[in-house]
């Protein structure tokens, strides 16, 4: 069984303080790929996102941030720029996994929703396969595909429908990804 995990596009990733060039327009494509998926094609057993969602994540905020391991304040718990895009309001999530409340955390797999972990999540459901698609390819993405493969799901990445923080660092990493077993799409 395969599963769609929607990688934090959030407002603050599209719109808000660390927005990224094509934040916008990926979460309208997803949003639309959704709607299309459910209506012809139906072949995801379950959608699932993840979500930064920072109380105190200590050096990952910084004043001066260098946009590769520290950052400007984002995605705070509880804030409108933590809330997921605008476009996928309608979208039939089951499950928000939310991660790095008290420390960096990129990948999805980090992340839990009520108490339990991603991996567990989709195994408990027979989840075998993920496409993934989201923000940003050069980090959150990135990590999250390197997890899944990991935890030996196979891993299709949607490419039209992530964006990098920045383009060269995108590219490089998808190729990684696909260096370490991931399917670009």
């Amino acid at each position: 069984m395969r599963a769609l995990v929607i990688v934090d596009v959030q407002n603050d990733f599209t719109t808000g303080s660390l927005a990224t060039r094509r934040g916008p327009e990926v979460a309208g494509t997803i949003g639309q790929y959704i709607g299309d998926d459910l209506a012809e094609l139906n072949h995801y057993s379950t959608i699932v996102a993840t979500q930064d969602w920072h109380v105190d994540p200590g050096a990952h905020f910084s004043e001066e941030p260098d946009f590769v391991d520290s950052w400007p304040r984002h995605c705070v718990a509880g804030t409108e720029g933590a809330e997921m895009h605008p476009a996928l309001a309608d979208a039939p999530i089951e499950a928000y996994f939310r991660k790095g409340e008290y420390e960096a955390a990129y990948s999805g797999f980090e992340g839990s929703a009520d108490g339990v972990g991603l991996a567990d999540w989709l195994r408990a459901r027979g989840v075998t396969d993920l496409d993934v698609v989201g923000i940003a390819t050069d980090h959150c993405v990135r990590a999250t595909v390197r997890d899944a493969l990991r935890a030996g799901f196979g891993v299709r990445v949607l490419t039209g429908m992530c964006a990098a923080v920045d383009n060269a660092r995108g590219d490089a990493a998808l190729l990684e990804m696909e260096k370490a077993g991931a399917e670009l799409l």
